[in-house]
């Protein structure tokens, strides 16, 4: 594992930024697109600008086709479903909401992981989930448990839990592939190619959503288009910074330093939502999203196990 130097630090930084800013100025386009036509257009810039570092992939067409039932499946959750739900949900949430509910996402997988693939649970991760989840709560009651009797939840948080959900069997998938993506029978694709695959199925499904979007509640076809320079400026910036510059950052911090310690660096994802919201939007945050935040960062290290043994000898970060 390679040292936190400052390669690595902003290596692991950046995504988060990114991804904070994403659901930032998803915010800041609400009525200037429909959401899901919005992510159609955004993966279509994507797969454009990823097409000079992927061409290769073309030349062996049969390795796409022979996969195509997978590959459908991860681009469907990760490219199709999770990003159109989460602008979807910022019609209604704000960023530090939808990126506070989207840190537990280390909760779910693991819950994924139990139910889906036969992943024992130990008592510290239930521990850990119950830590994440009360801090997720808490974001959803707004600081308010009375709320919760009521069950007056805003839809765009509703939304999202089904987004985090969706992202988690996203990656159980890539990290338990069927048998022709592992070992010598996995095709030789880089970073770029492998997400310009995933962007070419997902695309399709998000095209497709996006005209269940336009029957079911009429635009007019202007407004599938962006109409002015701030609207282009941001759609730029959601295709090329959090969806080509993250993950590429975000694969070479997990390379050097694991993904154990690299996960908790998600959790900064809130606090730039946070910054990015006050600067843009003007919405401050309330005092519930720090209690949240200390929540769902204390529910993942205590699931990891960082605090295992911390007192006694020998002490390690279990994986």
């Amino acid at each position: 594992m390679a040292p936190l130097n400052f390669r690595t630090l902003s290596l692991l930084v950046l995504p988060p930024m990114m991804w904070a800013g994403n659901a930032v100025v998803g915010r800041m386009l609400v009525g200037a697109m429909p959401p899901v036509a919005m992510n159609a257009l955004r993966w279509a810039i994507v797969l454009v600008l990823l097409a000079p570092l992927a061409w290769r992939v073309c030349a062996a067409p049969q390795r796409i086709v022979s996969r195509w039932p997978y590959l459908a499946l991860i681009g469907m959750l990760g490219v199709g479903t999770y990003n159109a739900l989460q602008y979807l949900a910022l019609q209604t949430s704000s960023p530090i909401n939808v990126t506070l509910i989207g840190a537990s996402i280390p909760v779910w997988m693991m819950l994924v992981g139990r139910l889906g693939f036969g992943q024992r649970l130990q008592p510290r991760q239930l521990a850990g989930a119950a830590l994440s989840a009360a801090g997720v709560v808490l974001v959803l009651a707004q600081g308010q448990w009375a709320a919760l009797m009521q069950v007056r939840l805003v839809p765009g948080d509703l939304l999202m839990l089904l987004a985090s959900l969706a992202w988690a069997l996203y990656s159980w998938l890539l990290a338990q592939p069927p048998a022709h993506m592992r070992g010598t029978e996995r095709p030789s694709w880089d970073w770029a190619e492998f997400l310009w695959v995933q962007v070419l199925f997902g695309l399709a499904w998000a095209v497709g959503c996006s005209a269940l979007e336009f029957a079911w509640e009429p635009h007019p076809l202007a407004s599938l288009w962006p109409q002015d320079a701030s609207t282009w400026a941001g759609l730029l910036f959601i295709a090329i910074g959090p969806s080509i510059l993250a993950y590429r950052c975000w694969g070479l911090g997990v390379q050097a330093v694991g993904p154990t310690l690299a996960a908790f660096f998600i959790n900064l994802t809130p606090v730039f939502a946070a910054l990015w919201s006050a600067l843009f939007l003007g919405q401050w945050p309330r005092w519930y999203h720090p209690c949240a935040l200390l929540l769902i960062t204390a529910g993942i290290a205590v699931s990891s196990g960082l605090f295992k043994n911390a007192d006694g000898p020998g002490h390690r970060a279990a994986n």
